[in-house]
């Protein structure tokens, strides 16, 4: 006496579904694990190497520049807005 071995299609489904969505999960972790990193982290890693770079006796302060500062609160001309 020999079972019935066919699969229903819902069970079909989930057997081509689960390696897809597999494959999707791996390809965007690559994918995000791969990125370089944004504009404002590549400038901040530019900045922190060009003081370095200055020395540490260097009395060069760029203007307008103020530590903690975000760069939504200046204005056109440099300064702070109120």
């Amino acid at each position: 006496m020999n079972p019935n071995s066919t699969l229903s299609a819902w069970q079909l489904a989930v057997m081509a579904a689960v390696p897809v969505a597999a494959l999707a999960v791996w390809l965007t972790a690559i994918f995000l694990a791969a990125r370089q990193p944004r504009g404002r982290a590549q400038a901040v890693a530019a900045s922190l190497a060009g003081t370095t770079a200055a020395g540490a006796d260097s009395a060069h302060v760029a203007p307008g520049s103020v530590a903690g500062e975000d760069e939504s609160a200046r204005t056109a001309d440099g300064g702070i807005a109120a």
